[in-house]
């Protein structure tokens, strides 16, 4: 169903500089055309909280990967209904929005949009359109303010925006053929996603195998070195962030070792948001979240501040060695994860008390530095495999990207081979969660806190 995927025979310009042709029957529409804002407020702010996934769309924010910042109340929150549209205004270029497939309230910084009586979009093509790359052009245009900082998309701006507009079957076989083309990719990841996981156990055992049996004693980790860990800056403040200080967040944790940032903070940021310089050859051990990030470990390679999901012990080299460290914190991990559960709340978390308190065997520093050695080229060879494997899965959501630009834009004729395929109800996290495990590690770590919602 990939293969020799054909384009339309007649096609013409839209001026749009994202899509520069369609199939010659599309229209384009603005959105004011077929949809208006909604905004209705919750009284008694009861009903279930949804957000916004940068992978999944509108969701629970019960069954959001990361932890976010929770209000007094919701009352007044907005109400919004399935089949109705769902902007993050702060974050609608970066796949902040969606639509929805549920009843319940989101934050007063959304929009929340409804077609009318002569709506031409189906939910699902209005969705795969608006959350598609080359619609992120168009959003980040329409969205005012600081690049990257407080972009904001207003009500007036999201309704003047074009909507691609296919016959309504073109679109129910754009819809048929992605449900069954994003089953088969998240399929493939899935499977791709178990045999990492099959592959980091055996290495855990390894690990595990060489450090049992022994007559080491055992010392809480508070005990060999500085134990801290960070914060985010205010995205709403500018002068925050484009600096030269690198800034991680917890999605390194999935890293053997952290060579580079890709955030950076200012010095005025370390000075006021209690931000602590993690020097070079420190563990950084992920502590929140329900994904697979916490109670990760790796090295952390270069001086940089870390965010609040993030944990850095800075081991005294006159008694633990960092790699050592690290490998008997991989063998851990269980134990760790099974710590955070126990912590109390509706998500797991590690807390610095924890972490603190963690008992890890300690021979002397010459004997860590021979179960480094030993055990080196065993998990570089795992960690090599698994990093072909993460490339791997790179390549399958580039390529749906690419194929669902392709789709929602009219760059290719999905009709004939929609026609032969059976219709299916799309995967979804309920449907199979195991297909939906970390599907993002770090979604929208921090951009969701400077709402308040």
């Amino acid at each position: 169903m990939f293969a020799n995927l054909a384009g339309y025979s007649e096609t013409r310009g839209t001026g749009l500089p994202w899509v520069w042709r369609i199939p010659s029957h599309w229209h384009v529409n603005r959105a004011k055309s077929v949809m208006s804002a909604v905004d209705v407020r919750s009284t008694s702010g009861g009903e279930e909280l949804l957000t916004v996934s940068s992978s999944r769309g509108v969701i629970p924010r019960s069954t959001a990967t990361v932890s976010m910042f929770k209000a007094e109340s919701y009352v007044g929150h907005k109400l919004c209904w399935p089949e109705d549209l769902v902007i993050n205004s702060l974050w609608a270029w970066g796949r902040g929005l969606g639509v929805s497939r549920h009843h319940g309230i989101v934050s007063t910084a959304y929009g929340v949009y409804r077609q009318r009586g002569n709506g031409k979009l189906l939910p699902d093509y209005l969705d795969h359109l608006v959350r598609s790359q080359p619609y992120q052009w168009e959003l980040q245009v329409r969205s005012q303010g600081v690049w990257k900082s407080r972009l904001q998309m207003t009500d007036a701006r999201w309704l003047d925006a074009p909507l691609l507009v296919p016959p309504a079957e073109e679109q129910e076989a754009i819809v048929k053929y992605l449900t069954h083309a994003n089953t088969r990719i998240d399929k493939a990841i899935a499977a791709k996603r178990r045999l990492i996981a099959l592959l980091e156990e055996q290495q855990r055992a390894v690990v595990r195998e060489s450090l049992v049996g022994v007559s080491w004693g055992f010392w809480p980790l508070g005990r060999l070195g500085r134990l801290v860990n960070g914060s985010t800056p205010s995205r709403s403040q500018p002068e925050y962030w484009g600096g030269e200080i690198p800034w991680l967040n917890s999605s390194v944790v999935n890293q053997n070792a952290v060579e580079k940032a890709d955030q950076f903070v200012t010095a005025k940021a370390l000075e006021e948001c209690h931000l602590p310089l993690v020097p070079p050859r420190s563990v950084l051990i992920g502590i929140t979240g329900q994904g697979k990030t916490r109670g990760m470990a790796t090295i952390l390679r270069f001086e940089s501040t870390i965010n609040q999901h993030l944990a850095s012990l800075t081991p005294d080299v006159r008694c633990a060695s960092a790699e050592y460290v690290a490998l008997a914190l991989t063998a851990a991990y269980p134990d760790l994860r099974r710590l955070s559960d126990g912590s109390g709340g509706t998500k797991g978390a590690l807390t610095l008390a924890d972490l603190k308190s963690f008992r890890i065997p300690l021979p002397p520093m010459e004997v860590q530095l021979r179960v480094v050695e030993e055990l080196e080229a065993f998990t570089k060879k795992q960690s090599l495999t698994v990093a072909r494997i993460i490339r791997e899965i790179e390549f399958l959501q580039e390529f749906r990207t690419r194929l669902v630009a392709d789709v929602v834009t009219g760059q290719v004729d999905v009709r004939v081979i929609a026609a032969s395929l059976p219709r299916i109800a799309p995967i979804t996290a309920e449907s199979d969660p195991e297909v939906f495990e970390d599907v993002a590690l770090h979604e929208i770590d921090d951009v969701m806190e400077m709402q308040g919602a």
